[in-house]
């Protein structure tokens, strides 16, 4: 084992910058912090490339370390790398396991078309885990799925589905071509999303907080759903909304 007890060393400034999105595309790598989280991390084959233990913390006994490098730091240097006010002490760099779009066997997708905000990103993998979607989809506009607060989020749904980042507009005229109803959310052209029947096959997009699934990707789809609002809000939050149609058109399986 390897000691550091200064936050300017070297090492613990290169660990610092995987909490840039630059780093972490450039490394192929992520961080992530805390014992849940890197418990399931550890539970992956070959995901984990190094634990960061902070002087006192001690590893659970039944994880598996034996092949993993580590380092124990001082508790200076756990301040420094925490993304969070008040840390766990544990934390480990983990290889980006980069998944294709190569859907054998894979029959329910959630694809966010623009969705920024790490809160729901996370949130939405999460939900998506925990419904039994096979796959979530990332297009072109929506926040980088490693995002420290993206990963807290999951509460650790990264390592337990493929999260692609891909193109919607080939992801969907792939799905397409494989006859897996693709629905959109709009109310434009829209049907209330109980009128459609559950199924054990589709794909749902919803999009940016803010301007909602464009129309280009909208157009691509087999059916619009919304989900009508019976109070004074004027819309839901796009992970509540995705959680409702995901768990709906999941019945019965």
């Amino acid at each position: 084992m390897k000691y550091i007890q200064s936050s300017k060393n070297p090492q613990v400034k290169q660990w610092k910058k995987l909490l840039t999105k630059k780093e972490r595309d450039k490394t192929n790598t992520f961080i992530v912090e805390g014992f849940h989280l890197v418990e399931e991390a550890l539970k992956q084959n070959k995901v984990v490339l190094e634990l960061i233990v902070s002087d006192g913390v001690d590893i659970p006994q039944k994880w598996n370390v034996d092949s993993i490098s580590i380092t124990i730091v001082a508790e200076e240097v756990s301040k420094v790398l925490s993304d969070t006010e008040s840390t766990q002490g544990i934390f480990a760099v983990c290889s980006q396991v980069e998944k294709s779009m190569e859907i054998s066997g894979a029959k329910t997708f959630l694809l966010l078309d623009g969705v920024q905000d790490p809160g729901n990103i996370g949130t939405m993998i999460r939900t998506a885990d925990a419904a039994g979607i096979d796959m979530v989809v990332l297009g072109a506009g929506s926040g980088d799925p490693y995002n420290p607060k993206v990963l807290r989020s999951a509460q650790g749904s990264h390592f337990h589905l493929p999260i692609v980042r891909s193109d919607l507009q080939q992801t969907i005229e792939l799905l397409k071509s494989k006859e897996i109803p693709i629905y959109g959310t709009a109310l434009e052209n829209g049907v209330e999303y109980t009128n459609v029947e559950p199924s054990s096959t589709f794909a749902v997009i919803v999009g940016n907080e803010g301007n909602g699934v464009s129309n280009e990707v909208l157009s691509e789809t087999n059916q619009n759903l919304y989900i009508p609002i019976y109070g004074k809000s004027e819309s839901l939050n796009v992970a509540v909304a995705a959680g409702i149609l995901l768990y709906y058109l999941k019945i019965g399986q």
